[in-house]
Parts: structure tokens; C-alpha cells; sequence
């Protein structure tokens, strides 16, 4: 065993100073912290590509690269919709192993989709434009950050 970890030493009285929550004091921390509801991420996440895709149409004149950016946007939206929809399903896994099972489960399965979706776009969006998809599909992927942002409020220390 290592003298850092030894018992006595140092890492040990670090760990001391973490005291559990009580029950009460738990409730009140998920009131303070309510959770963001993923249907709230993937409502942003349509409102910003249909921005950026009437945007990149404004900006370039050409109908065609407006698709592209909202083809983009959706290659995110559908398969970010597919992952809160299996989660919510998920929820009431018995099990944390179970949990992370799903989780990974759905996660894969948005990839698939997405990979799918980008794998198809030349045959379904004509004159595609593939900086106008990227610009969709990244921009509207940083909804998550932005939702995180706008919470109500942020994770709080508790004494």
C-alpha cells in the first residue's frame, strides 16, 4: 500500500471533510437544481437550425444552401430527439447497470442515425452545400451549451 493512501495521512483528511446529505437537505438541492429536460435541449436545438438555415439562405441567396444548413440542423435534431426519447423510456431502469447499459445503448444508436443521415444527404438534398450542412450541424450541436447556460440556476456548494 502506498503511504499516500495509507490510513492517517493526508488524502484521508480531505476525504473528512464530506458530510452526506440528509434527506431534506437533498430535496431542497433538487429544488434549487431542477433538472433540464431534454425535450427543452431538442426544442432549442429546432429553433436554432431553422435560424441558421434562414439565415445561410439570407446570407448566400441561393435556397439551396439554406436546405443544406437545415438538412444540418436535422442530422442533429432527429437523432438528439431518438436519445431523449429512449432515455425517458429508460428512466425507470431498476438498476444502475441497467442505466448505463441504455445510456450507451441510445447514444450509439444517435450516432448510427447521424452518420446515416450524413450519408444520405447527396441524394437528399439537391446542389448540396457541405459548408452549409457543417455550419447547420455545429451550430445547432452547441444548443447543449447554450442550455446549459440558461438553466435557472447553477449547482451551488452546500455547507
Amino acid at each position: 500500500m502506498s503511504e499516500k493512501y495509507a490510513p492517517g495521512t493526508e488524502a484521508e483528511a480531505e476525504d473528512s471533510d464530506f458530510n452526506p446529505l440528509t434527506a431534506e437537505e437533498a430535496q431542497q438541492w433538487r429544488q434549487r437544481n431542477p433538472p433540464v429536460s431534454p425535450w427543452r435541449v431538442v426544442a432549442g436545438q429546432v429553433l436554432v437550425g431553422a435560424l441558421v438555415a434562414l439565415l445561410a439562405w439570407l446570407v448566400s441567396g441561393r435556397p439551396t444552401v439554406g436546405w443544406s444548413a437545415a438538412y444540418g440542423a436535422l442530422a442533429v435534431v432527429l437523432p438528439a430527439a431518438l436519445f431523449a426519447r429512449g432515455m425517458a423510456r429508460q428512466q425507470a431502469a431498476s438498476n444502475a447497470s441497467a442505466a448505463m447499459v441504455g445510456f450507451f445503448g441510445w447514444e450509439l444508436a444517435k450516432l448510427v442515425l447521424c452518420i446515416a443521415m450524413l450519408a444520405m444527404a447527396p441524394r437528399l438534398v439537391a446542389g448540396l452545400s457541405w459548408l452549409a450542412l457543417l455550419a447547420g450541424m455545429v451550430v445547432t450541436m452547441k444548443t447543449y451549451w447554450i442550455a446549459l447556460l440558461l438553466r435557472r440556476s447553477g449547482v451551488r456548494k452546500t455547507d
